[in-house]
């Protein structure tokens, strides 16, 4: 028998296809939201049920309380998904939904409100005897009460939004004159990001490792870990690719920051899934970063390398249901990369790139998963993030899985938006990837060059000699004005996706 019998995912994109794949799978009815957009998105598709919630901007639609609950007694859910973003870490949210005598398929709102606020994760984290960056304890009053711990700390020191995330609000203050400039900077972003302007102060830890453990806990007092993502590369602190086991860590420290992440979430009274973020140091010593109270996007490699299903451990776990493992049971395999493909224009400061899809061939064979949200024909809206899909490869070891990831990479064909592609096969080939050297400012400190133009020519993705839209002729150079033929036989060489 289901845990329940409708799941409402108040959610969008490859998180929501995801996340229906496994409801599916255990037999449990689906609804999706959508707002105008996404009347014809994959995750609407995907659903048994479909309920608009209307609005295009996030805070009309896929952000507004309200019509998230209205959706859920519409349809006869009995409990919500969140996915991540949107309300994912929304204490206010899940409360709403426990109100509304509905289950919500996550932490409880008082650990996301704990975990949530990063002054009082660091005093959870030190009293189950966590490692922490030096730095304060409470939200800061005052830049000049700033600067004074500043000082104290030791320059160079990190300001950062208690209630934030993304990299938003945070700031990294080198010099004593810099500091009070850099507080009314963050301070504002923090208040323009998350409602609250407070700040607090940590030691900031040149060319650190970002270095994740997945947690799960129950509702009986089970918790387990299910080992390391690595997370450094990165841009401007955005995940970009993620692997698992991490190159960085020996098994001492994996070993050591599992048992951490584990007393960390013990302390915390903390149910289902859920991350617990490590900074390492370049002597390999790590200390608490924060807590993820949610399914992370790269969740994948987690899954593919203990062959747990983490989708359905949290509906068995918001149903009342045990933990399927013991933390002895967990057994690791292999290795495992994801990265993340978005309709962004490398060339053009990452800037997204919404339009139709054209023409999209997604990548298989061994080793490959693709979570996706798109199809051909599919118009990406330019109202939200611009993921397109996340390209899993495994192996039975790093490299095997990192030319796995790259082959899949090369395979991939897009035609429409412009995609990172290139960007992330050049990362995948770089030294420092290859070497597992990399740190979380590897991206930052190189400058990428795109490919030369003849490697760049984008091929029209209707094939069938479709006529182009008014107005395409302008927008193309004329060689990709040729007979659909022509177009087929360079389509064969194609090298990833690129701008016309």
């Amino acid at each position: 028998m289901p845990v329940f019998r409708k799941v409402l995912i108040a959610n969008r994109g490859e998180i929501a296809v995801r996340i229906a794949r496994t409801l599916r799978e255990m037999g449990i009815g689906v609804v999706a939201v959508y707002a105008e957009p996404d009347a014809t998105a994959l995750h609407v598709i995907h659903a048994d049920e479909a309920v608009p919630i209307g609005g295009r901007e996030p805070a009309t639609s896929y952000l507004d309380i309200d019509r998230i609950l209205w959706a859920a007694r519409k349809s006869g859910a009995e409990a919500i998904h969140p996915g991540y973003g949107f309300l994912a870490e929304n204490a206010e949210f899940a409360r709403r939904v426990q109100e509304a005598g509905l289950v919500f398929i996550g932490p409880t709102p008082e650990a996301m409100e704990a975990l949530g606020d990063k002054v009082q994760a660091r005093r959870i984290a030190r009293k189950a005897g966590v490692p922490v960056v030096p730095g304060t304890l409470e939200g800061l009053r005052s830049p000049e009460e700033g600067l004074r711990l500043a000082r104290e700390i030791g320059f160079p020191v990190l300001l950062k939004a208690a209630r934030g995330g993304g990299g938003k609000g945070m700031r990294v203050v080198r010099r004593p004159e810099d500091f009070a400039e850099a507080f009314r900077l963050a301070s504002q972003e923090a208040a323009s990001a998350f409602g609250d302007p407070t700040l607090f102060l940590e030691k900031y830890i040149e060319h650190p490792r970002h270095v994740e453990i997945q947690v799960l806990g129950d509702h009986h007092g089970g918790v387990i870990h299910l080992y390391e993502r690595e997370c450094s590369m990165q841009r401007r602190h955005q995940k970009i690719i993620e692997e698992t086991p991490s190159p960085a860590i020996d098994e001492p420290t994996r070993r050591a920051m599992g048992e951490a992440a584990v007393a960390l979430a013990r302390e915390a009274g903390y149910t289902n899934a859920g991350t617990v973020e490590f900074m390492v140091d370049p002597e390999g010593r790590f200390y608490f970063l924060e807590v993820n109270t949610r399914l992370q996007v790269e969740h994948p490699i987690t899954e593919l390398t203990v062959g747990m299903d983490l989708v359905r451990e949290q509906v068995r776990i918001a149903s009342g249901a045990r933990l399927s493992l013991a933390q002895g049971e967990v057994r690791k395999s292999g290795h495992a990369i994801e990265a993340r493909v978005y309709a962004e224009d490398p060339q053009n400061r990452f800037l997204p790139s919404p339009g139709r899809i054209h023409f999209l061939l997604e990548p298989g064979g061994p080793g490959i998963r693709v979570d996706s949200g798109v199809y051909p024909g599919y118009e990406i809206p330019v109202y939200y993030d611009p993921l397109i899909a996340k390209v899993i490869a495994y192996g039975r070891d790093r490299e095997e899985a990192r030319r796995r990831l790259v082959r899949a990479l090369r395979e991939y064909r897009i035609f429409g938006p412009v995609t990172n592609l290139l960007f992330l096969i050049d990362l995948l080939e770089s030294p420092a990837f290859v070497e597992g050297s990399y740190d979380t400012w590897t991206v930052e400190a190189e400058e990428w060059e795109a490919p030369p133009p003849e490697e760049s020519l984008a091929i029209l993705g209707a094939l069938g000699g479709a006529e182009p839209e008014r107005g395409e002729e302008d927008r193309h150079p004329a060689a990709l004005r040729e007979s659909a033929w022509k177009r087929l036989g360079r389509l064969m060489a194609m090298r990833g996706s690129f701008r016309p």
